[in-house]
């Protein structure tokens, strides 16, 4: 709100709002599209997305201010926040603690490496005329314990898995259509999630050894 109230006062007529996949909350159709009704959210976290875009669109026509809003699919890098799933499960593994996985491990999701969704983002800036909603993913989804697999064998660690009952709010899958992002942002994501997460561990490693 304080973003959009200065784009208003300062006659500023474009703007980029970073939402996320969360807001698709429990869909059963796959992959996600930009049209399909998200007024479910089954987090808090997914409903203030909801509402962000709502305001965004608000904004928009009432002030004549063109907004992009970018549905981030779970993106990871180096860097990322030491809380997130990836970063998390690599710290576990390699440091030989249990690593809690909730379910079955055979949930499905949209990983999106970070150089990925920076070049979304740029497109967004540079191409942005009127009210958009863009999923910017891979479009492509992978499974948890493939996920862990993948963390393992980069480290040289074996995991030590310890399932855990379901989490409330949690999805069994996230796949993004990026069909729209596609033709009117001219994204194009480059790295598979082998590649990502060998480029991630590499990091981790060499900022772990410098601890």
């Amino acid at each position: 709100m304080n973003l959009l109230e200065m784009c208003k006062e300062h006659h500023i007529k474009k703007f980029v709002f970073a939402s996320s996949s969360s807001v698709y909350g429990a869909n059963k159709k796959v992959p996600f599209q930009e049209s399909d009704p998200v007024d479910n959210p089954i987090s808090p976290y997914a409903a203030t997305k909801k509402a962000g875009e709502l305001i965004c669109y608000t904004y928009h026509k009432l002030y004549d201010i063109s907004i992009n809003c970018l549905l981030f699919f779970t993106v990871y890098g180096p860097r990322q926040r030491p809380d997130m799933a990836i970063h998390k499960f690599t710290r576990l593994i390699y440091e030989r603690h249990p690593l809690p996985v909730f379910g079955n491990g055979k949930s499905r999701r949209d990983y999106t490496f970070y150089s990925d969704i920076v070049q979304g983002i740029r497109g967004a800036m540079r191409l942005c005329d009127g009210y958009h909603i863009y999923n910017l993913g891979e479009s492509t989804t992978v499974e948890l314990l493939y996920l862990i697999q993948l963390i393992q064998n980069a480290l040289g660690v074996e995991a030590i898995v310890e399932h855990k009952p379901e989490q409330p709010g949690d999805v069994p899958v996230t796949f993004a259509d990026i069909s729209k992002a596609r033709s009117e942002l001219e994204y194009h994501p480059q790295t598979n999630i082998e590649e990502g997460i060998d480029i991630f561990v590499d990091w981790f490693k060499k900022n772990n050894s410098q601890r």
